[in-house]
């Protein structure tokens, strides 16, 4: 298994197979697979869908198509159900994050998903998305938890996605109409002919189908992340993506996760604002790899908020040494600005982070 940080995206044909409640048929494969990947040292994030599908018969409803308040009363009680059922197969615990669209729009709460998802990580929790049914609005909707899956992994950055479905992967035709129907076991580069393979979902209970998958997919190898479409109701599956072998549809992502983000955060982010370091701070970033501190920072300039891209100069010689993701507005950090990282509380009143600008969101020059 050739990664190190994966997104795992479930349907709710394995959640809810028969329309009415959870059930652990196919997800204690999913969940021994898992279990496999942390005792492998890899990190997994769960995208779950099925919380309408697990509250479906808790909620009365006269209708065969539900109205969007009784929709979301139903995610209401079916999360927890959801949540339940995901947690009976594992020893380590999960944890729930519910997000819409609006929440990654937000470059504050961007940044705050990207910090709980990393703590939750280093603490061998298991993170469950899913968006907020309840909440969310059509224009705050992502729509469907394959492309949220996508950009689940692009917050968290992880270098793999599998999205886990009733399908084996894609084919070259619809294969409930054509007996003769191919599966494509590679696509190194998603065309027009390829969602043109891409038929409608059958399912009552799903929101996507395979053109939703192949959208996930794309999002997800333009940065980096390589993509695996598999069928999660077969148990040899995981069997194979255990030993490296490919059982589905494999999207071969363009160059690595790392390349394309650090590409991003150099080529395409603008900086909105710079902050000076003094020598040690600049030794521990370019020599170190470390993180960026507030005792290393002498002045600020420019007018930033949180989650904006900022240079950071060598106070010596006026040169930009690197460039990354800021936790901190100007405001926040000229107040903050040589200080140890345990006084922050003390001066703000709070703490989203001890750390101005993570290793990982950085980019040195």
């Amino acid at each position: 298994m050739n990664f190190n940080r994966a997104v795992i995206k479930v349907g709710s044909a394995l959640v809810a197979p028969d329309n009415k409640g959870c059930s652990g048929q196919h997800l204690l494969a999913i969940a021994r697979f898992i279990t496999e990947c942390q005792r492998a040292g890899k990190e997994i994030i769960l995208v779950s869908s099925g919380s309408v599908a697990a509250g479906r018969q808790l909620i009365h409803h006269g209708s065969p198509v539900p109205s969007i308040p009784t929709k979301q009363a139903m995610a209401s009680v079916g999360q927890m159900q959801m949540m339940a059922n995901w947690q009976r197969f594992f020893d380590v615990p999960c944890s729930q994050l519910l997000i819409t669209h609006g929440d990654l729009k937000d470059r504050q709460r961007y940044i705050n998903i990207k910090n709980t998802l990393r703590i939750l990580l280093a603490n061998n929790v298991i993170p469950v998305v899913n968006e907020n049914d309840t909440v969310a609005t059509e224009e705050l909707k992502v729509g469907d938890n394959d492309n949220l899956a996508a950009l689940v992994a692009l917050v968290s950055e992880a270098d793999c996605l599998f999205i886990l479905s009733d399908v084996d992967g894609v084919y070259d035709q619809d294969p409930r109409n054509n007996p003769d129907a191919v599966l494509i076991p590679q696509i190194e580069q998603i065309t027009e002919a390829v969602y043109a393979m891409a038929g409608t979902t059958s399912n009552p209970i799903a929101t996507g189908g395979m053109k939703t998958k192949i959208q996930a997919a794309e999002k997800a190898v333009e940065n980096g992340i390589e993509t695996y479409i598999v069928n999660g109701t077969n148990s040899g599956v995981f069997d194979l993506l255990l030993k490296g072998k490919n059982p589905g549809t494999k999207f071969i992502a363009s160059q690595a996760a790392t390349k394309a983000r650090k590409h991003w955060l150099k080529h395409t982010l603008k900086s909105n604002g710079q902050v000076m370091l003094d020598r040690g701070a600049v030794q521990a970033l370019v020599n170190k790899g470390a993180s960026l501190l507030p005792s290393g920072i002498t002045s600020v300039n420019g007018h930033f908020a949180a989650g904006d891209s900022i240079d950071l100069v060598n106070n010596d010689n006026n040169q930009v040494i690197a460039k990354g993701i800021c936790q901190y507005s100007e405001r926040d950090l000229l107040k903050i600005k040589g200080c140890n990282s345990e006084q922050i509380v003390d001066i703000l009143g709070y703490c989203p982070s001890k750390v101005i600008i993570h290793r990982d969101d950085m980019v040195v020059l």
